[in-house]
């Protein structure tokens, strides 16, 4: 008979061989090692290997414990993550070297240096960054180029400094390049008027922001002037006009969502950012009504299981709460992590989303 002491081990131990076998990366019964005595190795839940049969394998709560009983490491899923350090010393050296460069290096160049085959140094870089060498490299184009019309730069002399062969190859795109014109950036918003419309609402002050083209900016809870500081610091030229009739239904769309959520806030939005904060601000909006998901899911969701970090960063970068759920986001224990307008105001959003999707 079993006593009240060794019962809840079993129950924990089942949980553990149920994630096992699913290849659960991030089990909801916390993290844990399993081994398998046959092979004499032990494991993550989510190693690619095949799994083995229950008798064989025992449960350990670290590396540690697994050595200790005469087990090693798997070289498949590196349950000890020193593989995985190398790797992503060798992609930070690339992506300082794609910093660096004047032009673009070229995948053999990064290869090289890295020690890696092409092919394999490839993957290892979507991987950890969430995008390929060339997209990375585009990015840090980008980055100069707005930081040059930022200074106030010529929008020639920007284009030339930031690497780019002509700037037709700017005009020519300037939604995937800058999210607007390179005029438009250098004059930090000059020439484009952003309406904005103020209201209360149950979390607190609400302000909506939005351009010709949709919503560039939600935000709550704190006071008005902070919420029009935010949207003139992202539009530092704009023109920032109340517009509280023009918007009125928009705002009326966010409150009565902030005061009983029932389906997903739908509307235009006029969303400015990197390919890689676009993708994962595209599957923020692919989270079904009343659920969660981690940053570490999120990151399998965008195709870059490693770039857990940057999916973070993207997240917080969103100007456009709610209509770009990134409260639906939880760490992988389920803790509610930081949240730009406060973790209790994201505890009672998702409790009324969970309630909404009930009923």
């Amino acid at each position: 008979m079993l006593t009240d002491e060794a019962r809840p081990m079993l129950d924990q131990d089942a949980l553990r061989w149920e994630a096992l076998l699913a290849r659960d990366p991030e089990p909801e019964c916390g993290s844990f090692l399993y081994a398998v005595t046959t092979q004499r190795v032990y494991c993550r839940p989510g190693c690619p290997s095949r799994p083995p049969l229950r008798r064989n394998v025992r449960f350990y709560a670290d590396a540690p414990a697994a050595e200790a009983e005469g087990f090693r490491a798997c070289k498949r899923c590196d349950p000890k993550g020193e593989r995985a350090a190398i790797h992503a010393a060798a992609i930070r050296a690339a992506c300082d070297l794609i910093e660096a460069s004047e032009g673009t290096p070229s995948l053999a160049t990064l290869a090289d240096r890295a020690g890696y085959a092409r092919h394999h140094f490839l993957r290892l870089f979507k991987e950890s960054t969430g995008v390929t060498p060339h997209s990375y490299a585009a990015s840090v184009r980008a980055r100069r180029l707005q930081a040059s019309l930022a200074a106030g730069d010529r929008v020639a002399e920007a284009v030339a400094g930031a690497g780019y062969g002509s700037e037709s190859r700017v005009y020519g795109a300037p939604g995937r390049v800058l999210g607007m014109t390179p005029g438009a950036a250098r004059r930090g918003g000059a020439g484009e008027t952003i309406r904005i419309a103020r209201a209360t609402s149950v979390l607190g002050p609400l302000m909506v922001g939005a351009t010709e083209n949709g919503v560039c900016f939600i935000g709550f809870a704190e006071d008005f002037d902070a919420l029009e500081g935010d949207v003139r610091q992202r539009f530092p030229k704009a023109r920032i006009e109340p517009a509280p009739e023009a918007l009125a239904g928009t705002v009326r769309q966010v409150v009565e969502f902030l005061e009983e959520p029932k389906a997903a806030l739908a509307l235009p939005l006029d969303l400015r950012g990197t390919a890689f904060q676009r993708r994962v601000w595209e599957a923020l909006q692919a989270i079904p009504f009343g659920e969660t998901r981690t940053y570490g899911q999120m990151a399998v969701a965008i195709g870059a299981p490693s770039a857990v970090r940057a999916v973070a960063r993207a997240c917080a970068q969103n100007h456009v709460s709610l209509a770009v759920p990134c409260h639906r986001v939880v760490g992988a224990n389920g803790d509610l992590t930081g949240y730009r307008w406060g973790v209790p105001r994201k505890r009672a959003l998702l409790a009324k989303e969970r309630a909404g999707a009930k009923s």
